[in-house]
């Protein structure tokens, strides 16, 4: 590990600093929510963790769940998993206190799956406009 980043032995970054519930760093040492692993899971399996995560209250780790099927996923897929992982940021924002940043991370999250949600590809499920009305009702009401 570099003292500017962590990272694996082949010298990619990994983070193995704590985190708390809402992803902020801990000090080195300090008792953290448990880490998220940084492979990618097939879709299913990634929506089905993300989901848990975020009903408890750990929007933060699904959004890391979720950009790292984005960041392994085909191409045609980017918007579907880039937005659905720009709304669970907004939503950590939000329960940080940045309201201003947590709507616009909402607003590019929402216009990401609007545009994936007019084409053919597969949504696995999801109804994408209930997703970003959900979204936009959690920070409305704060919860």
């Amino acid at each position: 590990m570099t003292r500017d980043r962590d990272r694996d032995r082949s010298g990619r970054p990994r983070q193995a600093r704590p985190r708390d519930a809402l992803g902020r760093p801990l000090p080195y040492g300090s008792v953290g929510v448990e880490p998220i692993a940084e492979e990618p899971l097939p879709p299913v399996q990634t929506l089905v963790l993300a989901r848990s995560l975020v009903e408890s209250g750990r929007h933060f780790a699904a959004h890391e769940v979720l950009e790292a099927r984005w960041k392994a996923g085909p191409v045609e897929e980017r918007d579907l998993w880039q937005g659905l992982a720009q709304i669970c940021v907004a939503l950590t924002h939000a329960a940080r206190g940045n309201s201003v940043g947590a709507l616009r991370l909402l607003e590019r999250g929402a216009t990401l799956l609007e545009k994936y949600g007019s084409g053919e590809e597969s949504a696995y499920g999801l109804d994408l406009p209930a997703v970003v009305s959900c979204a936009r009702r959690q920070l409305s009401t704060g919860r």
